[in-house]
């Protein structure tokens, strides 16, 4: 059996979701090849090579795979799967985007999030906004997975020595053109992978009152801005903040709630955290019970204090 996993880069670097994703695939058995496709790439195959258990790089480099559209990387999986008993995407919007139609393509089915390998075949995923756990098995020939790369411990970057193997990129499909990106400016650091995150909810008021609460506090912390999904619907916040079962699964080492009283499809995606701090005036909110540390203190007058003592 050999895994291929379907790497995020940016072709200069490989993402950290990447790295747990190699986790996963190498817990289903045999070889782990990664698969980067991209234009002018060879920084990122280079790195890749470098991730400790990949046995393999293939670095598919063209101009058809310059923008990472969906429907081009597919064709470009579709035509190396053959021998693959595994296929595996981090569960990231772009892993979310092109795994439904590698599947589709192969005429199989597709596990999605998974958070734990049981074997070559079964794995396990959360249901009803991370309340149940699920035992899924497939009797498909070949895997194509989702991971919820909060599960998985990132593999070293460091340490392996994988040839990289070039093949030629798939022709443009003519199914969809790139026409422009937009980039967003942020100093600070992406959300999915902060080690500190701070977020804020509804009970901030006002997209003035957030920004005024939660700016200092990520800048004394150096932290990543989150937000519920009611900031978010509310306005204060945009919605690429946004943390929960509809928004980004998040697992950094300390996370921050100011005033968010703790919703299922929020704690579906933040309760992995490996320490969560709670601010909130109401006694009964539910955040309190995935929290190690709460303070039931009104935000406006908490986390002042807390930057003013900083």
């Amino acid at each position: 059996m050999t895994a291929l996993v379907i790497a995020e880069h940016d072709h200069q670097s490989i993402k950290a979701a990447t790295l747990s994703t190699v986790t996963a695939a190498a817990q289903c058995g045999g070889e782990v090849h990664v698969l980067v496709a991209g234009h002018q790439a060879e920084a990122a195959a280079t790195a890749a090579a470098c991730i400790a258990g990949v046995s393999k790089v293939i670095h598919a480099d063209g101009p058809s795979l310059a923008h990472g559209l969906a429907e081009q990387v597919a064709n470009q999986v579709l035509a190396l799967a053959v021998g693959y008993s595994h296929i595996v995407f981090p569960a990231t919007p772009s892993g979310k985007n092109i795994a439904p139609r590698v599947a589709a393509l192969l005429d199989v089915g597709q596990c999605s999030d998974i958070t734990r390998v049981v074997d070559a075949t079964t794995f396990e995923r959360p249901i009803y906004a991370g309340n149940a756990i699920a035992t899924v098995q497939s009797r498909d020939a070949r895997q194509v997975l989702t991971v919820r790369t909060t599960a998985f411990d990132v593999a070293a970057s460091q340490g392996g020595s994988a040839p990289i193997e070039r093949v030629a990129a798939v022709p443009l499909s003519g199914l969809c053109t790139w026409i422009t990106s937009a980039i967003a400016a942020n100093t600070r650091p992406e959300l999915s992978a902060a080690k500190t995150i701070v977020s804020g909810g509804r009970a901030l008021g006002s997209a003035e009152q957030f920004h005024a609460v939660m700016t200092p506090l990520a800048d004394k912390l150096g932290a990543a801005i989150g937000a519920s999904r009611a900031a978010v619907d509310a306005g204060y916040a945009a919605n690429d903040l946004q943390v929960g079962q509809t928004g980004k699964i998040v697992a950094p080492q300390l996370y921050v709630a100011c005033g968010i009283s703790g919703a299922i499809q929020h704690l579906a995606g933040m309760k992995d955290s490996k320490v969560i701090v709670a601010i909130n005036k109401d006694v009964e909110a539910p955040i309190f019970s995935v929290a190690d540390y709460g303070l039931v203190e009104d935000l406006f007058t908490a986390v002042p204090a807390w930057v003013q003592a900083s």
